[in-house]
């Protein structure tokens, strides 16, 4: 099964819409409550990331028997210190972003705790690639 969302930058009342309806269709296919739940965490983290920091994204999900595959593109910033930004507590968010609740610096180290394969590519003034995947039986 493949699904694509597109992600709108800055449009925080968008934000963690496709991971609602990833939500949905795992619950359908009867997928580990506990697998459910990190996978959501982990998209959501990175939607949030996609509209907190960025221009746009799409966002490719693959499911198949074994495995969920999640694949972020992001047209944006970049990040200049992947390293530095998978710290806890680290954050590049606005003032105004962090208003609303979001920026606090833990949503790649969330991605990196509730999925079994993350990697992390970027390009300062382009953008950033987040891949993820999680195991069915993990």
């Amino acid at each position: 099964m493949h699904f694509e969302f597109n992600v709108e930058g800055g449009n925080f009342s968008k934000a963690g819409t496709a991971s609602s309806q990833l939500k949905k269709i795992l619950k359908q296919l009867n997928v580990d409550p506990k697998v459910i739940k990190r996978v959501v965490v982990a998209l959501y983290e990175a939607e949030v990331n996609i509209v907190a920091h960025a221009y746009n994204g799409v966002i490719y999900i693959d499911i198949d028997t074994e495995k969920i595959e999640i694949k972020l593109i992001d047209e944006g910033p970049g990040i200049a210190d992947i390293e530095l930004a998978m710290q806890q507590g680290y954050s590049t968010a606005s003032p105004e972003v962090r208003e609303m609740g979001f920026g606090a610096g833990m949503g790649l180290p969330n991605i990196k705790n509730n999925t079994d394969e993350l990697r992390v590519t970027s390009e300062v003034g382009k953008g950033t690639t987040v891949e993820m995947i999680t195991y069915l039986n993990g």
